[in-house]
């Protein structure tokens, strides 16, 4: 392009102006976007971290309270007599055990001092040992059932929940403990919490207040550590005194966290879905430069400034604008629009006019098209439809009837299939032929299909005879101007025709009529095909 085009290219003014005006929106995007980007983001990016943690805290809650009510039962159901005999209660749990496999870290049976006196599954050394100190026995001891402080199993050396009730006997004074433990790492217990990595770093906390422990995490080395000291998390801080909600911290590591705290509601405890911030946030300094360049106040102001200086460059275009608007509304014929300058838009404008010369070249070709199959030249399924409605409303008027027969080729697949589509092709082209030849002018055939044909049979009227007698004749000339044999790629073929005809009255609407031929067609083909089937009389619909 040379320095005389660059200087009369509106381009060259746009980008000029532009230039400018991105200058002065970068400063404006800075100052008045960042702080609304972060807040935003913090919003969505905090609903998202609740929804996670609803969820996973639900399904926990959920299997708390299952064990639960199971263990509960259990011990409603403990007959007192077998606390005197061992293997007998040994039986006794491993049934219920077998047939409820919930407790993956066993159950085991505690006699009023705390010794255990049965357990299954049996782990050397667990019947015998004392649990009398664990800060939970108690208050099971005195009736009530409760989900324990989680523990690591002085046997089994994994971390494990225990949920215990007392078992009664008739007059409600309890005479042992029945406990069920939940190996927190078991499958199926702490799924969703375990394996719930929330962006590269972030995931979940399960803790219990009470207990000042947290009692799960996503990240294994934090399961029955201590929860840190007051004033190290202002946030944990709060949660442990009861908030729940969200909120941005800095965690014991010194880490910016963006947490979410929920309740689990059977235990007291609560879940704390965390991320740190330099991931939730990450968006921004992306989303930063996306507003520098397309902010809606550099757009604004872009307008502002680009309008005066535009408008002189652009007066053609609009004027142009305007005289097609009016052309395209037959306000005005289809004319040539005036070159004024030899820029941009006088480029346009002439490409405009050579366009327009073509289109009014090309309009009878584009209507052909719209309404003609590409292949047979024959009227395509809109334009039959057309003249459908057309020759229904006129059988209405004059009191005639109109046929139409639904038309499909019996052995054309075979054609395809051995001697290739150009020749399935060149069959449906001289089908289409002979059988455009053979009908009335007043008549419409149209390929709707593949191998489908259908014709139209219009103003048939009693007085000259039987219809049906009519019709069947057209059918048959139709069906053996199919089987005309035919040479293509050297070969001799010959197809048969399936036929569905349908006659109604003008009171009939086309989708029945159509309808009516195809259901024909079918039948005519079940019956073996080369023939045809009148269908049904259509009943008058108005």
């Amino acid at each position: 392009m040379t320095l005389r085009r660059l200087s009369k290219s509106l381009v060259s003014r746009l980008i000029l102006a532009g230039i400018v005006v991105v200058l002065i929106g970068t400063a404006l995007r800075y100052v008045l976007l960042t702080d609304f980007l972060r807040k935003d983001l913090e919003l969505i990016v905090s609903a998202q971290q609740l929804a996670i943690a609803n969820y996973v805290a639900n399904d926990i809650d959920a299997k708390i309270q299952q064990r639960t009510g199971l263990i509960e039962r259990m011990a409603a159901s403990v007959p007192p007599d077998l606390l005197a005999d061992a293997p007998g209660l040994q039986a006794w749990i491993q049934t219920r055990h077998d047939l409820l496999p919930l407790f993956s870290g066993g159950i085991v049976v505690l006699n009023l001092a705390g010794v255990a006196i049965a357990d299954y599954p049996p782990i050397p050394g667990r019947t015998g040992t004392d649990y009398s100190n664990h800060p939970d026995f108690k208050n099971v001891r005195d009736g009530m059932s409760a989900v324990a402080r989680p523990i690591v199993g002085p046997l089994t050396k994994q971390p494990a929940l225990p949920i215990a009730s007392p078992i009664k006997d008739s007059t409600g004074t309890v005479r042992g403990i029945l406990i069920g433990a939940v190996v927190l790492s078991a499958p199926g217990f702490l799924d969703n919490l375990q394996n719930s990595a929330i962006g590269k770093s972030g995931g979940l906390l399960l803790i219990s207040p009470k207990d000042r422990l947290f009692v799960a995490a996503t990240n294994p080395l934090m399961t029955l550590k201590p929860t840190p000291a007051d004033g190290v998390n202002l946030l944990h801080d709060r949660a442990m005194a009861g908030y729940r909600g969200t909120g941005v911290t800095i965690n014991a590591q010194g880490v910016e966290e963006l947490s979410a705290i929920v309740t689990i509601p059977s235990t007291g405890w609560f879940l704390v879905a965390r991320i740190p911030t330099e991931e939730a946030f990450a968006l921004i300094d992306r989303a930063k430069s996306y507003i520098l360049k397309y902010s809606l106040l550099v757009v604004c102001a872009m307008s502002l400034i680009i309008l005066l200086i535009t408008w002189w460059g652009l007066k053609p275009l609009f004027d142009a604008a305007r005289q097609a608007d009016q052309m395209t509304l037959e306000q005005a014929p289809l004319r040539p629009l005036k070159v004024v300058h030899d820029d941009e838009v006088g480029h346009l404008t002439a490409a405009f006019n050579r366009l327009l010369t073509k289109l009014l070249g090309s309009q009878d070709e584009l209507v052909r098209i719209a309404h003609h199959d590409s292949l047979t030249g024959l009227p395509n399924r809109r334009l039959l439809i057309e003249r459908l409605e057309q020759a229904l409303a006129r059988a209405k008027r004059n009191g005639t009837r109109v046929a139409l027969l639904f038309m499909d080729l019996d052995d054309f697949k075979p054609i395809n299939d051995t001697l290739g589509h150009e020749a399935g092709d060149e069959a449906l082209r001289i089908i289409a032929g002979r059988l455009a030849e053979g009908i009335r002018q007043g008549d419409t055939l149209a390929r709707v299909a593949g191998d489908e044909f259908v014709l139209i049979v219009t103003d048939l009227d009693s007085a000259a005879g039987d219809i049906s007698a009519m019709v069947e004749t057209i059918a048959n000339k139709a069906i053996a101007i199919a089987a005309l044999p035919m040479t293509i790629k050297d070969t001799d073929l010959s197809v048969r025709m399936s036929v569905g005809i349908a006659v109604c009255c003008g009171a009939s609407n086309s989708t029945e009529l159509m309808s009516a031929a195809d259901s024909a067609m079918y039948r005519a083909k079940q019956a073996g095909g080369g023939r045809y089937v009148m269908g049904e009389p259509l009943k008058k619909t108005g």
